[in-house]
């Protein structure tokens, strides 16, 4: 269901300030979300509830088992609470992308496609991340199998695996529900599970690591708990976790893109 540009244009702010209000949104991130939600609500409702689900379903894991979370990751994790503009727009800007180029008539279900997949590996990533933390075995690196301080970006586990298997599925099914074509769907959640693992080897590999001066431990935070600034242990200095989530979704809507093609192509006579 399509709205009036007016209305769609005004949905944005309205629903992004409701968010604000419950805490769960700092000021930019608000703004962005805002941006996001216009963008998605000028294509159509639907995309609107795919977007929501995204984002309620990542704000309420987050808060299961928060306090268990908050005192095993504590001094891994560099961003906690609210989220901001940069988290918001590395797991949302290539759907809102997709979006907005559909409600302009530019896109076709190919584009859709891959900005499904995007919010597919972003919801993979998150559940895995949110779930798997609640895990009772320590993570793994992706690429060693060694073991992980929990939170550090590159670790799995099964019950995050099967988390990450199970959000992007979810969107899957829900996009099939909206009455999203079922090869859209299918290659989305293809791409979610690629994009959400790319995200692992990623973290393992070229995002910024780094290591507290005081217990020698890895971390992803800047600096200690004390202010004291913590040392650089590999990867890219300029690559976060916000880059490497919004890498996540480039590689979940490119693959979604290949999935649906491929499909595309062997119904055809």
């Amino acid at each position: 269901m399509t709205l009036p540009p007016i209305v769609a244009a005004a949905l944005g702010p309205l629903i992004a300030a409701a968010v604000w209000r419950a805490g769960w949104l700092t000021t930019a991130g608000a703004l962005a979300a805002a941006a996001l939600g216009s963008a998605c609500a000028l294509a159509g409702l639907d995309w609107v509830a795919l977007l929501l689900t995204f984002f309620i379903t990542s704000v309420l894991l987050g808060r299961l088992g928060r306090a268990e979370k908050q005192r095993r990751s504590a001094s891994v994790i560099a961003k906690a609470g609210a989220r901001d503009a940069a988290q918001v727009l590395a797991n949302g800007a290539l759907f809102g992308t997709a979006a907005l180029a559909v409600a302009r008539g530019t896109a076709s279900w190919p584009l859709a496609t891959v900005g499904l997949g995007a919010l597919a590996a972003a919801t993979a990533d998150t559940w895995g991340t949110e779930i798997g933390m609640l895990s009772r075995s320590a993570p793994r690196s992706v690429l060693t199998g060694a073991p992980l301080e929990p939170g550090m970006s590159g670790g799995v586990s099964i019950l995050g695996l099967v988390a990450t298997a199970g959000g992007a599925a979810f969107i899957g099914l829900l996009a099939a529900a909206l009455r999203w074509p079922v090869s859209v769907a299918a290659a989305a959640a293809t791409g979610g599970v690629v994009g959400a693992l790319a995200d692992s080897v990623l973290g393992a590999t070229l995002q910024q690591r780094r290591r507290s001066p005081h217990t020698g431990r890895m971390t992803e935070r800047l600096t200690d708990a004390d202010g004291t600034p913590t040392l650089k242990a590999g990867g890219l200095d300029w690559l976060n976790n916000d880059g490497v989530n919004f890498a996540a979704t480039l590689i979940g809507g490119g693959t979604a893109w290949q999935v649906f093609s491929a499909l595309d192509g062997a119904r055809r006579p």
